[in-house]
């Protein structure tokens, strides 16, 4: 019989992985079939492959970085691919295991949210706006982590709430949120 621990992370209701400088050293059951892998199809490989592309993957871990620098952790809810090409809505969640250099070795949650939010056709930009958005960060905010001009924000702003058919900011984020209306 399996040790408690193991069993435990093997079956945990959420996707699991334990990484080394971005690269997974071990994933669970649930995390394999999240992304349509099996766990060993994923040991040894970069975080890279599950991202829509590879300047998301990049802008993310500058972000992931900056943000684990101060306690150690890591949390938001983005856009990831899985082995078939589709995109998902994704809650993810980190913490180092040695803060002084957060991405050396972490243990990261991945929840699939695809239920509660829905996945319309965005372009990279639109999808990172979103996703800033619904951090609740403001056309400022989202333009300086985007190295954008907050009018450019504006833009892709509008096409969102055109695409999800909002009326107005707040439901725009309410659809993005997965907040029923």
């Amino acid at each position: 019989m399996q040790d408690l621990a193991t069993l435990a992370f093997d079956h945990a209701p959420v996707g699991l992985i334990v990484t080394k400088d971005r690269v997974i050293q071990q994933a669970n059951l649930r995390f394999a079939e999240m992304f349509g892998y099996e766990c060993t199809d994923l040991t040894g490989r970069s975080l890279s492959q599950l991202y829509p592309t590879s300047e998301e993957f990049l802008k993310i871990g500058e972000l992931g970085l900056s943000k684990m620098s101060q306690d150690g952790r890591y949390n938001d809810e983005r856009i990831m691919q899985r082995r078939d090409g589709t995109h998902f809505w994704c809650r993810v969640r980190g913490q180092s295991l040695t803060p002084d250099q957060p991405y050396n070795q972490a243990i990261w949650s991945f929840a699939d949210i695809s239920n509660t939010r829905s996945i319309t056709q965005m372009t990279k930009r639109e999808r990172q706006v979103a996703t800033l958005l619904s951090e609740g960060q403001t056309s400022k905010e989202i333009a300086r982590a985007l190295d954008i001009s907050p009018r450019t924000v504006d833009v892709h702003r509008a096409r969102l709430m055109e695409k999800f058919n909002a009326r107005n900011s707040l439901e725009l984020v309410a659809h993005l949120a997965g907040i029923p209306l």
